[in-house]
């Protein structure tokens, strides 16, 4: 009987140690949020069985359902789902994404309630919309994992403040942007934020982490020297995206690195023969990039502990069926070459002392063609709707009836009649801002941009719009306000994306945030310059004809920015993704420097303008590399990549025009003439001028195009052109 009873205790002893720490249920508070976690999630099959008597603390662990508790209170919440991701979505499968009426808001609400959560597991269950600020009240949490979900934006910064954080999992999901510094997480073992599309810049990590999985994104900056300090670091897998710049030896010699997969990048040059391995070191993928030379003995061939995958690249050891000849890859790393040392850089001088005699005979011959051009306007002032249907320009966009902008006296007649087809500019309500982007719901959001957030609209008569929310760091007298409204009335013109309206909300008691200004912008749907030159099919639409057209717009709407408004607006974003395209390939620019102070102690264009003249230059910099783009067909991220193109440019304009077609965008070829190319290239090279100072205005700017575009037009009549569009 005795023995009976000792081993009952051990028996109950035993239970007790194999079940969770509670042996209560959970507090009725934490039950209840458990209950609207399933509504919000949309009753998932694996959270069906779920009813009042469920005992939470008592369910059977599975891989899609997980809950452990302790004290009463939830500590970890696994859930999965069986939705896809949006890399494995299947083409009119239907949507797989939770319903319209799903809000991340309302989720992170209900989840950060729990207060003892240490793991969070939310995984294939259709999640949309970008992650909100909120998760900052996460005080305790160990390990987030997001896996496979439809999560857009950018990964919020609070996540940098998890101190306790040791797994940090986003994988295949739509983050985009640039990652938060994560070098202060002290405990972080494992980042994996593999297929989104992240970057372009290698974000700056913990040196604790034991795993980094950044596959698949759009990284395209060099590997950072900084991982060599990474001890821990076992397993490696930064493939698939558009790393340039040498491969670093240090790679392989990490004291702790065992796996390691650089495919499909575009890493080059060579590996020095005395690279080490470390013993660790059992997996390496270089394949598919742009490597020449021998690999180190280390990692030259396979063995029973290791296995090596180096093909498609221009190696001279393995198989040469499976690499590409030594041409292909010295070809395609110019874009990324490294910038030159100054001694290779003194014949560039020379030949930029050359170019710029060339150009300056050029230009007094297109002086006198341009004073004709300007004689014989004036006399047809009366066939300018008939002069306006010959001209390459104006060919690519639709007229209609100018609209004057808000006291139009201040601006030039030139410039009046730029704002095409646009409503009158009107102050919206801030109901009828929440009714156009159904009250800023996380489906429209469209992301950031350099001054706030963007949401997509609908206003009452159907119109697509914009708002751009920004908000105001200090208070403004009513008057000072004002001006930067009407300031912002003027942002009217044909090459920008035009501002509709606005809407002012004043807090008058938020000690940090005196306003908030809605900005309603036009809705432009035809994608990028950006998107035109990397999809093959409206690549081969932009001929050298419509890109000259589209550089001259992009030129005309920051003149406008510049002197159209007064005071002018300056150091506005020109990137190639913010030059928009309408359906008739008219160029407007996005992102602009909206004139208002959205820091505290930041001065407007309304309140200084002492570095106007510097930052007209920089604008005029950024035209150069749209320009350079534009003819080659080249993307620019890097400004090493940006030195190598110029230096290839200037070579070929020595050289000779069959040199310099040869470096210029294949799809392009034949359709333009040589000597308006070569005066858009050396005015290229200008713009880029390291010294701001020998930068041209913008006058000049649009004096060289326009000269550029009357060479064009007049080889293109005599019916140069007429066979290749």
């Amino acid at each position: 009987m005795e023995t009976s009873r000792v081993g009952f205790c051990l028996l109950l002893c035993t239970i007790f140690m194999v079940v969770p720490v509670s042996i209560g249920q959970l507090t009725s508070t934490e039950t209840r949020l458990l209950f609207q976690v399933q509504k919000l999630l949309e009753y998932p099959e694996v959270l069906q069985g779920w009813t009042k008597w469920t005992n939470f603390c008592y369910l059977p662990h599975s891989p899609s359902l997980k809950i452990v508790c302790a004290n009463s209170r939830v500590m970890e919440i696994t859930i999965v789902g069986n939705r896809s991701s949006p890399a494995n979505v299947v083409p009119g499968s239907g949507p797989q994404g939770l319903s319209g009426k799903f809000s991340m808001d309302s989720l992170f609400t209900v989840l950060t309630k729990f207060s003892s959560l240490r793991v969070l597991s939310l995984v294939s269950l259709g999640l949309w919309g970008p992650l909100p600020p909120k998760i900052n009240r996460f005080h305790s949490l160990q390990a987030l994992n997001m896996t496979s979900n439809f999560i857009s934006g950018r990964i919020p910064k609070q996540i940098a403040s998890f101190q306790n954080l040791t797994s940090l999992v986003l994988a295949d999901n739509l983050f985009n942007g640039s990652v938060p510094d994560l070098t202060g997480l002290p405990l972080l073992k494992v980042v994996n934020l593999g297929g989104n599309l992240l970057g372009p810049q290698f974000p700056s990590l913990s040196q604790s982490l034991v795993s980094i999985t950044l596959r698949n994104n759009s990284f395209r900056s060099q590997i950072p020297s900084g991982l060599k300090k990474f001890n821990q670091l076992q397993r490696l897998d930064i493939s698939s995206n558009k790393l340039v710049g040498p491969l670093p030896s240090f790679l392989f010699s990490l004291a702790s690195i065992q796996y390691l997969n650089l495919a499909q990048n575009q890493l080059s040059g060579a590996l020095a023969s005395t690279t080490d391995c470390s013993n660790n070191l059992s997996f390496v993928d270089i394949s598919n990039n742009l490597l020449i030379g021998k690999l180190p003995s280390c990692i030259g061939s396979n063995s029973r502990n290791k296995t090596v995958i180096s093909s498609w690249n221009c190696l001279s050891t393995g198989n040469s069926n499976r690499q590409h000849p030594y041409s292909f890859c010295n070809k395609e790393a110019l874009a990324v070459k490294p910038v030159e040392s100054k001694e290779q850089e003194e014949p560039g001088i020379n030949l930029g002392l050359i170019l710029g005699i060339i150009g300056g005979v050029v230009a007094i011959a297109g002086a006198i063609a341009l004073l004709m051009f300007v004689i014989i306007r004036r006399s047809r002032t009366t066939e300018d709707a008939n002069y306006d249907e010959r001209s390459i320009v104006d060919k690519m966009s639709v007229r209609s009836s100018p609209k004057p902008p808000i006291d139009s006296r201040r601006v030039p007649q030139t410039m009046r009649s730029a704002a095409i087809g646009l409503p009158r500019y009107r102050v919206f309500s801030l109901e009828e801002i929440e009714d156009a982007t159904n009250n800023f719901n996380p489906s429209n959001f469209m992301g950031e941009g350099s001054q706030g957030q963007l949401y997509k609209g609908w206003l009452v008569d159907g119109s697509v719009v914009v708002v751009k929310c920004l908000k105001l760091q200090q208070k403004h007298a009513p008057q000072n306000l004002m001006q930067h409204m009407e300031v912002l009335s003027k942002l009217r013109h044909r090459h920008l994306v035009s501002v509709l309206g606005h809407c002012i909300v004043t807090y008058q008691d938020h000690p940090n945030v005196a306003s908030t200004v809605f900005v309603v912008f036009e809705h432009i749907s035809n994608g990028s310059l950006r998107d035109h030159l990397t999809d093959w099919k409206k690549k081969e639409i932009l001929k050298w004809p419509q890109r000259m057209a589209i550089t001259i717009g992009a030129a005309r709407g920051v003149q406008f920015l510049h002197t159209g408004i007064s005071p002018g607006i300056y150091g506005n974003d020109l990137k190639i993704d913010n030059i928009l395209l309408d359906e008739t390939l008219t160029p407007k620019i996005s992102n602009y420097n909206i004139p208002l102070p959205l820091k505290t102690g930041s001065e407007s264009p309304l309140s200084n303008r002492l570095s106007s003249d510097e930052n007209e230059k920089e604008d005029i910099y950024q035209l150069g590399v749209l320009l350079l783009q534009a003819i080659t067909g080249k993307l620019v991220t890097f400004s090493n990549e940006l030195d190598g193109l110029k230096l290839e440019l200037e070579k070929s304009l020595a050289e000779g025009p069959s040199k310099l077609r040869g470096v210029i965008d294949p799809s392009i070829r034949g359709t333009f003439a040589d000597e308006s190319m070569k005066t858009t290239v050396e005015f290229a090279i200008n713009c880029l001028s390291k010294d701001s100072t020998k930068r041209p205005s913008i006058e000049d700017v649009l004096w060289n195009l326009q000269y550029s575009i009357q060479v064009q037009e007049g080889w293109a009549s005599s019916g140069n052109l007429a066979t290749h569009m």
